[in-house]
């Protein structure tokens, strides 16, 4: 009998795009099932061997933007992520060509949280509902930097494709 068990702080956040924390070996059987194209991958640390390997034997396209950059590979784990990383991220996450896609961190609540909030404003959400799913995934871990970043966060820095993600609603 097999078992198909969800990594922690796992969720689907529109059609095709899920996040989460970082998945291990009984988590595997689950995202095989989600037939994943790209993963983007913002913990700090390197994805453990299990994982990558995992993500090659399934042919995904593993994007790790969490300590490859320069200023990424500065901050400290407690740090928001920066302006840069998120604009990177939200750039594969509104390319359709990339899904189904999955967002992950260490824990999958606060720099997958992050990126997630900042997708939501884009998406025309009120502040009050991006930071109630904030909440729901950090729990009593909440960081008031990350909401002041997602607050901040300036919609106009991120271009909009022509051809993008079927929930994506039309901007004006």
């Amino acid at each position: 009998m097999s078992y198909f068990i969800p990594p922690v702080n796992y969720g689907m956040i529109e059609e095709d795009l899920y996040r989460s924390g970082q998945p291990n070996e009984l988590n595997f059987p689950f995202l095989e099932r989600l037939n994943l194209r790209t993963i983007i991958y913002l913990a700090l640390e390197e994805p453990n061997p299990q994982f990558q390997s995992f993500v090659e034997e399934q042919e995904i396209q593993l994007v790790f933007l969490g300590g490859n950059t320069r200023m990424e590979s500065r901050r400290k784990s407690w740090e928001p992520l920066s302006e840069e990383t998120v604009l990177a991220a939200l750039d594969i996450i509104l390319d359709r060509s990339n899904y189904p896609l999955y967002i992950t961190c260490h824990l999958g609540r606060d720099r997958t949280g992050a990126v997630v909030g900042c997708l939501r404003k884009i998406q025309g959400w009120h502040l009050s509902s991006i930071f109630e799913e904030y909440r729901r995934f950090a729990g009593s871990k909440v960081r008031l930097q990350n909401e002041q970043f997602i607050e901040l966060f300036d919609t106009d820095l991120v271009t909009i494709p022509v051809n993008p993600p079927s929930w994506l609603r039309k901007h004006p």
